[in-house]
């Protein structure tokens, strides 16, 4: 067993004291299923929401599913017991919504209208042009 002396625990305590006043952490957390959107009241008075479709492991989970949303850790984690989920509220905030090897597989995956009929056009001059040089 290690023992840790008075300035340790000292530090270790202020430490966890600028985590908890800097890093953004949630007073509550609910899903607004009108706008589609899980809503989370900040420690700080501000609002952060953002839509189940961008987070893996809510993307295909059914409104029931991600409105079983509870706050864990001291206001710093998210979690849904029945997709056994958890995230942090800083990840979040900062845009983490899963795995490095998910969010690259979502990446460039914005489709429009005008995107699809410019790919068609595209591809009936032979496609994209070669590059000269």
């Amino acid at each position: 067993m290690v023992e840790l002396t008075r300035e340790q625990i000292a530090a270790a305590n202020e430490r966890g004291r600028i985590v908890r006043e800097t890093q953004p952490h949630a007073r509550s957390v609910r899903y607004d299923a009108k706008a589609d959107r899980v809503v989370v009241d900040l420690t700080n008075g501000a609002t952060f929401a953002f839509p189940p479709r961008l987070v893996e492991g809510l993307h295909d989970a059914s409104p029931a599913e991600i409105g079983e949303v509870e706050v864990i850790g001291r206001g710093f984690g998210l979690h849904w017991e029945t997709l056994d989920l958890d995230y942090t509220v800083p990840g979040l905030v900062n845009g983490v919504f899963g795995t490095a090897k998910w969010m690259a597989s979502r990446a460039g995956r914005t489709t429009s209208p005008a995107k699809a009929a410019a790919a068609r056009a595209n591809g009936a001059k032979g496609g994209r042009p070669r590059k000269a040089g």
